[in-house]
């Protein structure tokens, strides 16, 4: 009687199930309990936040009853008034800091832990952050641009596109043309002059020095640069005395009178483009001077081969490298230019006619007209939306051409 024994096939041991993914019924019901706390945190933050706006005016994180002050909540976390109440805050804090990282550090190194848990711990976060901070009040403008507004500034219904209209008729147009020309001066006189100073200064004795000059003024704030640009544009001088500001001095000197050049539509307009102008370009400068650095000499010196030197050598060899640069400067600074409210306000003198859309955004929220405020805070965002898709566009195919 002869007996077969199993023999042992040669190859790969069979396929096992990695240890993470393995169902573990004593740990399973986690990913359930992570998702629903995530849920609950983010239902208080709205509930929080639409309970404000309850007949009352009482709600968790602020009151809009008699007077906007905190809720009960918000004043006893973020708005501590006695030695008790700042140590249960520290406490408070501290005890949620160890909690949250001991439990994502036990969620990854814990081999039982399925992914779903993991995967909850980590985007739980974003989730309340995209959602508290960033969701909910874009539907809460979008909601309110539709809105009218009693003489109180709350909610009195709904009015269609009368918010939007309201930019468009004669006295305001000229919110739309200012913010047309700092979109598209601002970044094309910026990267212009960044491009050709970089150029200029590749590679000289003083280089570092020559760039930081330029660089300075973009590490001041825009409030700062727009006080001192108005001693250039115009100072009142005091009764008896003589006209203050670079500006008219120069212009005093060719045989003309002193004029406040800031409410003079447009050229106020422009005299604040020059100063946006003044504080981009050194950012420009610095981001386009590594890229033409980081062009490889080995291209330069086969187009110098060919006979390619000069401008033809910045033309066919520089500016098509450095593109994906030159595109993400560009538009970085488009953004920079439409969001700006700052300079134009200390500058603007506070002019409609001075305006740009996020300004004018700021001052009919400054003035309970949330509305106007709304539908004008809805058109910066069509308006920046096409230029970051078009950036990351760039990106990426900079990125497959690598």
């Amino acid at each position: 009687m002869s007996t077969t024994t199993p023999t042992r096939t040669e190859g790969p041991p069979p396929a096992t199930m990695p240890e993470r993914n393995r169902p573990d019924k004593t740990i399973g019901w986690l990913t359930p309990v992570v998702w629903f706390v995530v849920a609950f945190i983010v239902g208080f933050i709205v509930y929080s936040g639409s309970s404000s706006t309850s007949s009352d005016g009482k709600g968790f994180l602020y009151n809009t009853g008699q007077a906007f002050t905190h809720g009960w909540v918000a004043r006893t976390l973020f708005d501590p008034t006695t030695a008790i109440q700042k140590i249960v805050v520290m406490i408070v804090v501290i005890a949620l800091f160890v909690a949250v990282m001991g439990l994502i550090l036990w969620l990854v190194d814990h081999r039982r832990v399925p992914n779903g848990t993991v995967v909850a711990g980590f985007l739980g976060p974003v989730v309340i952050a995209l959602a508290g901070g960033l969701l909910y009040p874009a539907v809460r403008t979008i909601i309110a641009s539709f809105q009218k507004v009693n003489g109180a500034g709350d909610s009195s219904g709904w009015t269609g596109f009368t918010n939007y209209t309201h930019f468009f008729n004669a006295a305001n147009a000229p919110i739309f043309y200012n913010t047309i020309a700092w979109i598209f001066l601002v970044p094309i006189f910026a990267t212009a002059f960044g491009l050709v100073y970089a150029v200029l200064v590749d590679r000289i004795r003083l280089e570092a020095a020559a760039k930081a000059l330029v660089f300075l003024p973009t590490a001041i704030s825009l409030v700062a640069a727009a006080v001192m640009w108005r001693y250039i544009y115009y100072q009142p001088s005091d009764q008896g005395h003589g006209q203050v500001g670079l500006g008219n001095a120069l212009f005093t000197a060719f045989g003309g009178t002193p004029q406040n050049w800031l409410i003079k539509s447009p050229v106020s307009t422009l005299a604040m483009i020059v100063v946006m102008i003044w504080i981009q370009a050194g950012l420009a400068m610095t981001l386009l001077s590594a890229a033409i650095k980081a062009v490889p000499d080995d291209i330069v010196e086969a187009a110098q081969i060919d006979g390619a030197t000069g401008i033809r050598l910045f033309r066919s060899i520089t500016i098509p490298t450095i593109r994906p640069t030159l595109v993400v400067v560009i538009t970085t600074i488009a953004i920079s230019s439409l969001k700006t409210f700052d300079l134009v306000l200390v500058l603007g003198n506070g002019i409609t006619k001075n305006d740009i859309l996020a300004s004018a955004f700021y001052s009919n929220n400054a003035s309970s007209q949330p509305g106007l405020a709304g539908a004008l805070a809805v058109m910066i965002f069509i308006i920046v939306s096409p230029v970051i898709v078009f950036n990351v566009r760039q990106m990426k195919k900079a990125d497959a051409n690598r």
